[in-house]
């Protein structure tokens, strides 16, 4: 947990366990998996390569994918569209992925199979849904602007300009130090907790599971107050979240009052959640 009032930190503090098999302690710098909050950086890189003149957000996907397997939707859906969920884009997660070994899900290109040729759930547009396959076309839009993979395009152009170096996806089987492993309830919510390596894709994407700590998420958020980055829904603060079975992540920030507030945690949701709320209803306004 991580409290601050704009540079300040007020509180930085870690509990539980890391690894429990282990009896390793959470440290005040282990790296979380963030869920879907990965999502806020994918967001932040398309604004950055429009200032650039990469893009347009009424650029339809099939300028930049010409090969993408539902051509209805190359034709009609926007990056606008794939921002703002209403895309009719379907969701990844579903049969085809839990079908599919996950150690072999690495790359942008390994979650299509399990979205992209779906037809459109509704007019893009005219609705609103969540969409992590959305925000895949994000991240393969961003590599082909950018001549760049997407695991280091962020590295390269969001986490180290804003001081986040302990920020990054990496891939399941790999040895990183200092990383939390995930605990979810095993079948009902008050079954014992089991390690979540399962259901982890072999690497996150553009659209979650990469990981950080909470005080990179504060130079995220500073980096967003003196404009190093950009968003353009931030004048009345951020509020970002990812969950999943053993993820549970929650920042928030108020430019009004100064104060932000960051939970990270290898626990089910709500857990992040719940605290993060409870902090900030007991804030100064």
């Amino acid at each position: 947990m991580l409290i601050a009032k704009d540079s300040r930190i007020l509180f930085h503090e870690a509990f539980g366990n890391a690894d429990r098999e282990e009896k390793i302690p959470n440290r005040k710098d282990t790296k979380f998996n963030l869920g879907s909050i990965n999502k806020s950086f994918t967001r932040a890189v398309i604004h950055q390569l429009e200032k650039q003149g990469k893009l347009t957000l009424d650029d339809p996907i099939k300028k930049f994918l010409p090969d993408y397997p539902n051509p209805q939707a190359a034709e009609k859906v926007t990056i606008r569209h794939l921002l703002d969920m209403t895309s009719a884009i379907g969701d990844f997660f579903g049969r085809r992925y839990n079908e599919t070994p996950k150690e072999k899900i690495r790359t942008l290109q390994d979650y299509l199979p399990f979205f992209a040729d779906l037809p459109l759930e509704f007019e893009p547009g005219t609705g609103n849904r969540y969409s992590n396959g959305g925000y895949i076309l994000l991240g393969l839009i961003i590599e082909k602007t950018s001549g760049m993979d997407c695991y280091g395009y962020f590295r390269e152009n969001i986490f180290k300009p804003c001081g986040m170096l302990d920020t990054n996806s990496f891939a399941r089987d790999a040895d990183v130090p200092n990383l939390a492993r995930g605990y979810t309830r095993e079948g009902v919510s008050a079954g014992p907790r089991v390690l979540n390596h399962a259901t982890l894709p072999g690497r996150g994407s553009s659209a979650g599971g990469g990981y950080s700590t909470a005080e990179d998420m504060l130079n995220y958020i500073l980096a967003l107050k003196n404009k190093k980055i950009f968003l353009p829904d931030i004048r009345n603060g951020l509020a970002i979240a990812g969950g999943a079975p053993g993820i549970n992540s929650m920042v928030e920030w108020d430019p009004r009052s100064g104060y932000a507030v960051i939970v990270l945690t290898n626990f089910d949701p709500a857990t992040a959640g719940l605290a993060a709320r409870r902090i900030v209803s007991r804030l100064p306004q």
